[in-house]
């Protein structure tokens, strides 16, 4: 078991990590009066079934279950789950599980966190993605009209544990999702971390336990150092300019299929590294080595030149943005990355058009 501790609270990794948990409980017994478990359909199938006879305190707990995927993330399902809570009585000592992957420790630390004026909650993060990024460093919110995490706080659980095996059930689809936010990991804070995530092999698990434990431990440095996200945090956001931008716009056109997360972190990646070659002298021979990674590990993404002017509306409404400015984290080198880039829209087209001419070639 390795044991990262963050700020309030510490992550746990292992495998069959519900002897951790059952030992949490143990070293907080009386601390919390009911239990509540909130799952999806996915999480409620391959996850749960593997925990409720292992750990004691979960036979007795509510069940509350949502349909999985971003669409979920709202203020009405929300306000379901909070109705829900209180319906069953649920007080400020009740502890709140967030059992799934990124929409649902997302969206369950944002409704623990203001349910009551906030009760206590824990991550059990089951995709790749979650574990690696959304259920660390103390961030949870929901969307408003397919704006990502546009409303939302700092809080923090009270612990995370991350178990691999979890995996198992996932699709090649949803690792790789995964597996984007493990490459922003190397790409902005460790050079030599990039060389092994390169030649990491997704399609085989027995080794993922090290980039987890490694991705967690980047992440969690920097969170630290600025949890609330005024400077070093932001380089967090490399590719998510972008890619929450394309992200967004896959959600709210109905005639387009709906992107995962980290499917749309990778074109932003690719994009922003342009960026970072013109704003910030990535070197070329870096630019082509990050293109030719990402374009080699996802499916091409058609990105249609009519619709760069709403992308760049959509990026208007990033967070990190100020006085009208639209402000990037940018690679100086694989390992360095800068905060508080600004880019203007015409260079903006440029880096998706990038994007657009370098998938072409690659075909």
């Amino acid at each position: 078991m390795t044991e990262i501790i963050a700020t309030n609270y510490s992550v746990y990794i292992n495998k069959g990590i519900a002897k951790d948990i059952n030992r949490f409980f143990r070293n907080n017994k009386n601390r919390y009066s009911k239990v509540f478990i909130l799952v999806d359909e996915n999480s409620l199938k391959y996850c749960y079934p593997q925990l409720v006879n292992a750990i004691d305190v979960f036979k007795d707990a509510e069940i509350i279950e949502i349909e999985s995927g971003e669409d979920s993330k709202n203020i009405e399902v929300c306000h379901h789950i909070w109705t829900t809570l209180s319906e069953y009585g649920a007080d400020r000592k009740s502890l709140f599980v967030n059992l799934g992957g990124g929409v649902i420790g997302d969206m369950g630390g944002f409704i623990a966190s203001v349910f009551k004026r906030g009760i206590s909650f824990i991550n059990i993060p089951t995709t790749l993605l979650s574990q690696v990024d959304a259920s660390v460093g103390g961030k949870v919110g929901i969307d408003l009209d397919h704006l990502k995490n546009e409303i939302g706080l700092f809080n923090t659980p009270d612990a995370v544990f991350i178990d691999s095996t979890f995996l198992n059930s996932l699709d090649k689809r949803q690792l790789f999702s995964g597996f984007a936010e493990i490459i922003k990991h190397a790409l902005i804070a460790d050079a030599a971390y990039w060389k092994k995530v390169q030649d990491f092999d997704i399609s085989d698990l027995g080794d993922i336990d090290a980039l987890i434990k490694t991705s967690v431990s980047i992440k969690n440095s920097i969170v630290q150092q600025d949890p609330k996200e005024q400077g070093l945090r932001k380089i967090l956001n490399f590719g998510h300019t972008i890619g929450h931008a394309i992200e967004t716009f896959s959600l709210e056109n109905d005639e387009k299929k709906p992107m995962l997360h980290g499917e749309a972190i990778a074109v932003g990646m690719i994009c922003e590294a342009y960026l970072s070659a013109e704003i910030c002298k990535l070197s070329k021979s870096e630019l082509y080595e990050i293109t030719q990674f990402i374009l080699g590990k996802y499916k091409i993404v058609k990105l249609e030149k009519m619709d760069h002017h709403r992308l760049i509306e959509l990026m208007k409404h990033d967070k990190k943005n100020d006085k009208g400015d639209i402000h990037f984290a940018l690679l100086s080198s694989i390992g360095t990355c800068e905060i508080n880039k600004t880019a203007k829209a015409d260079q903006i087209i440029d880096a998706l058009n990038y994007y657009i001419q370098e998938s072409k070639i690659f075909k």
